[in-house]
């Protein structure tokens, strides 16, 4: 018997990076949003839909039905945000209370958000308690959460993310519900298979490695090659600006250092060697850098799907 194709939401999409994650996993997409416009360009070029732009105005009724509601959500300080402007609830004023409208508007059977680790400490703990109390205690869902580096998945990146699931209580008051999170690869994948070779294009200046890259014998930056059998440090949305600390390099091209290429980025963060990047190299590494680990998503897309079907969803 075919498995049940479960429909999706995509919120605060970027470039589409949970759309395939979840796609991969025999799921439709019904509706995604995403305010930036360069973002939308790129969403666009690859899964031929726009996606809606400002979350906030957008009107939640008019959201498709969907099982599972998907968003690499920003995170903001909101817990006294309420108290500040006069609102009932104190993520009133914040990208998260648009989530929290839509889910309690259409009521999924289950959702996947997905943040920088440290979301976790953020303000002291309070943002991360002030979202769980939320989910669990007003919208009652029931909800796991867990850090995972997409280095333990199968991706050549250390890239350690908060993902938060949650489902209905239709889900998990069901006498076959379980959850668990996706095992670890029992192998890592080092990034020296995807390193290609570039003479020009993305080359790092003689002036600047001497000037700044290299004017401190402390081992920094991280430089691979093809033999590196590493996984490279985080790929951040400002990885064009060059920073020796937190920025990997390559030993290539006509000054012996370059930039990661377009595929090298994609690799490292599962994105397919066919996904298209209609705008500037700087947008091209923002993009990536604002987006997920797909094997790592991908996984918990299958683990949340399984969950649904085995619920009888």
């Amino acid at each position: 018997m075919a498995r049940k194709k479960y429909k999706f939401i995509d919120l605060f999409a970027g470039v589409g990076g949970i759309r395939i994650a979840f796609e991969k996993n025999s799921c439709k997409c019904v509706f995604s949003s995403e305010w930036d416009i360069y973002s939308q360009k790129t969403y666009f070029e690859n899964f031929g839909e726009m996606p809606d732009g400002d979350i906030t105005k957008v009107v939640e009724n008019d959201i498709p039905n969907h099982n599972i509601l998907t968003g690499g959500f920003p995170c903001q300080p909101f817990s006294t945000i309420g108290k500040r402007q006069g609102f009932d609830h104190p993520t009133q004023g914040t990208l998260f209370f648009d989530i929290v409208r839509i889910l309690e508007a259409k009521k999924p059977e289950a959702f996947l958000l997905e943040n920088v680790a440290g979301l976790v400490n953020h303000d002291g703990g309070k943002t991360f308690k002030q979202i769980i109390k939320t989910l669990e205690n007003e919208l009652h869902y029931k909800v796991e959460s867990k850090v995972l580096d997409s280095a333990d998945y199968g991706v050549a990146q250390h890239r350690k993310r908060i993902y938060i699931v949650g489902f209905s209580e239709k889900v998990s008051s069901s006498k076959e519900f379980k959850f668990e999170w996706p095992e670890k690869n029992k192998k890592k994948v080092g990034v020296g298979q995807f390193v290609e070779q570039h003479d020009s294009g993305y080359t790092i200046s003689n002036h600047l490695q001497k000037s700044y890259i290299y004017k401190l014998p402390d081992g920094r930056p991280q430089v691979i090659n093809e033999e590196s059998d590493i996984q490279v440090k985080t790929l951040v949305s400002t990885y064009h600006k060059i920073q020796r600390l937190t920025g990997t390099f390559v030993s290539d091209g006509n000054t012996g250092l370059r930039l990661l290429s377009e595929n090298e980025c994609k690799a490292i963060m599962g994105f397919p060697l066919d996904f298209k990047f209609p705008v500037s190299r700087t947008q091209m590494y923002r993009q990536m850098g604002n987006s997920v680990a797909i094997p790592v998503v991908q996984k918990i897309a299958k683990q949340i799907t399984t969950t649904l079907s085995t619920a009888g969803i």
